[in-house]
């Protein structure tokens, strides 16, 4: 663990420790009772980076003056300091399937970086998030804080190393490696604190714990998946100096 805001980070991780289930909508994930989505394929196993192509996700382009498939709406949305942002573009309200999409702000636009399959909530997405809904919230949340079971990779962001995040042995097998690489979205959670910390600014009713982290192949409970490589590359590319912001939802949702 790093030694930057240790005293905070370190009484978080106790808070924690007793009840992981903070983790990613605080229910357990689809895993646990192998249903929904396309099948249990532990730590994203399948899943392929597309840095040439779309992968069913935003348009396929070297530079944009714009993040694409992001209508203005969500575009007002993005601070003006932001040089990273993570897009989720979700294959459809009701569904569980999306495409990650990292893209770097350059001399020239907004450079795609790469491209991974993704999951999102098993029902899909929700402007109005709630807990329990099993749906992903739609929007643009800050990328501040990161952790896992496994050591830091190589990230620039703070970082929480703890078996604290290990899922909970009531969980399904394919799930027991979701959380060795998380990064929290900075939806209804205190920023600057580790993910583990369960503090909920706007109520429990408004959910909380939605991380990206790895897959296990179907929907999750409100968080983003990615295979283990993909989110090793995100945790390394990601910079705080950039002020990285992940842009989430539906293609309507995102395009609107």
């Amino acid at each position: 663990m790093r030694t930057a805001g240790g005293a905070v980070r370190m009484a978080a991780v106790a808070a924690a420790t007793a009840f992981l289930v903070a983790g990613c909508g605080a229910g357990g994930e689809d895993g646990r009772d192998g249903k929904g989505g396309r099948g249990a394929a532990g730590d994203g196993a399948g899943a392929r980076p597309h840095p040439g192509g779309s992968a069913g996700g935003g348009p396929d382009t070297a530079h944009s003056a714009s993040v694409p498939g992001v209508g203005a709406a969500l575009r007002a949305r993005i601070p003006a300091a932001t040089r990273q942002v993570v897009a989720v573009y979700g294959a459809g309200p009701n569904s569980p399937d999306a495409t990650v999409v990292l893209y770097e702000k350059g001399t020239n636009g907004w450079d795609r970086k790469g491209s991974w399959p993704a999951h999102n909530g098993r029902r899909g997405w929700t402007p109005d998030h709630h807990e329990d809904d099993q749906r992903s919230p739609v929007g643009v949340f800050s990328l501040t804080d990161a952790g896992g079971v496994l050591p830091d990779p190589g990230t620039r962001l703070p970082y929480t190393h703890a078996a604290a995040f290990t899922p909970p042995t009531y969980w399904s097998k394919n799930t027991r490696h979701d959380f060795d690489y998380v990064v929290a979205i900075n939806y209804n959670r205190v920023v600057g604190a580790s993910p583990l910390d369960p503090t909920r600014p706007q109520g429990q009713s408004k959910g909380g714990g939605v991380w990206l982290h790895l897959d296990h192949g179907s929907g999750t409970s409100a968080c983003v998946s990615v295979a283990k490589s993909a989110m090793a590359a995100l945790l390394r590319a990601l910079d705080p100096a950039r002020h990285p912001v992940v842009v989430m939802g539906d293609r309507a949702h995102l395009s609107g």
